[in-house]
């Protein structure tokens, strides 16, 4: 009997990125357009990367299989 690999989810690998030292990153949400009306210290808020919680990395494994 054949056993398949499993396949990474196309719009998960695009999301999110691992780093180095295993810590899987995303972006906050809301930074997309529509930005015009929303304050500045709205938009400073939702810079940069940010790690997932541990909650959502055991759902990420099913998603990515290679983390």
């Amino acid at each position: 009997m054949k056993k398949f690999k499993q396949k990474t989810n196309s719009s998960a690998k695009k999301r999110f990125k691992i780093t180095g030292t295993g810590k899987i990153m995303r972006r906050k949400i809301g930074m997309r357009h529509l930005l015009s009306h929303r304050s500045a210290r709205t938009k400073i808020c939702k810079r940069g990367d940010f790690e997932i919680s541990s909650s959502d990395k055991q759902k990420l494994k099913i998603l990515m299989p290679g983390i």
